[in-house]
């Protein structure tokens, strides 16, 4: 899940050295904690609860970042996952329980807790920039350094989502990549590049072409147009074998919220779906195929399905 609005967080976080110059006492912030008046993001860092109780998965991380940067090194920057949520932009398969920073070079990274990873690297003022008055690791920079943390699956829905929302290109991307060849855990890098795709618009489909990927399948064309007998634009089909002449939707929550008319109901947001269904397969004489987000969880069976269809459309 993913919450698009961007929270105003600045301020919220109130150290426990703040409290005690406000005059309350160790005693009285655990009497608060216990209370709900107060929730403790980590050790010796507070924020009201109903405010914690309000935010997303997403904002808690940007939360526990901040309260982290609270209590760093001054040149400590948010990189690798904890930079990509800085910027509102969805991460899947990655824990968002833990904040992830770089100091440049420092004799030692720092010790790592259970909810703070201090990373150690060659990190200078040209790879940070300000986000929303946040030190963070710049777009290309901590799109590889999520690949060096995570797998070829959620590595490439980070790099996609980041390519999809302008915040990098994929030269910018491949250039990071050939800079840090001899890091540890660079491999996955390069896989992730070349799979690397700025069309596709949700987790859903960068999950599925990973998918397609992984299972062997030919590799499908995304947001493929489908036209009248006029030329108007009647659809973009999420992924489509036009040789093969079958489509591929992925339904679920993400795409009726983005799509529905105001005031549409999720029934009659199913009605119109469908009627475009099958306006789409009455001009082009292609099969029509539909995956859910529950379908991408079982891959072989899903790939199986798939397989059957494109092999009955290529007799």
């Amino acid at each position: 899940m993913h919450d698009d609005t961007n929270t105003d967080l600045h301020g919220l976080v109130r150290l426990r050295g703040d409290l005690l110059a406000e005059g309350l006492t160790d005693n009285q912030i655990a009497r608060l904690v216990r209370a709900r008046v107060l929730h403790r993001i980590r050790y010796g860092a507070y924020v009201p609860y109903d405010v914690w109780e309000s935010l997303s998965v997403e904002d808690r991380h940007r939360l526990l970042g901040r309260a982290v940067l609270a209590r760093a090194h001054p040149s400590t920057a948010l990189t690798h996952v904890s930079s990509i949520v800085e910027r509102r932009v969805p991460v899947w398969g990655v824990p968002l329980d833990v904040a992830h920073t770089t100091r440049e070079l420092p004799e030692r990274a720092g010790r790592r807790s259970a909810d703070w990873i201090p990373h150690r690297g060659v990190l200078g003022e040209t790879d940070i920039e300000v986000v929303n008055g946040v030190r963070i690791s710049k777009a290309a920079r901590s799109a590889f350094e999520v690949t060096t943390i995570a797998g070829v699956e959620a590595s490439l829905v980070a790099v996609n989502r980041l390519l999809h929302a302008g915040a990098m290109t994929v030269a910018e991307f491949a250039q990071t990549v050939e800079e840090h060849q001899c890091w540890p855990g660079s491999l996955t890098a390069d896989l992730v590049l070349r799979l690397a795709d700025p069309r596709l618009e949700s987790v859903a489909e960068d999950r599925f072409a990973y998918l397609s990927y992984k299972q062997g399948l030919p590799r499908p064309e995304p947001q493929w147009e489908v036209r009248d007998e006029w030329g108007n634009l009647v659809a973009r089909l999420d992924f489509a074998w036009p040789e093969l002449a079958t489509f591929l939707e992925i339904d679920g929550k993400i795409k009726y919220e983005r799509y529905r008319k105001d005031g549409e109901s999720l029934e009659e947001y199913l009605m119109r779906e469908k009627e475009r269904e099958r306006l789409v397969c009455q001009l082009t004489g292609w099969t029509c195929l539909r995956a859910t987000w529950a379908d991408l969880a079982r891959p072989e069976i899903l790939a199986a399905r798939i397989r059957g269809v494109l092999a009955a459309r290529s007799k």
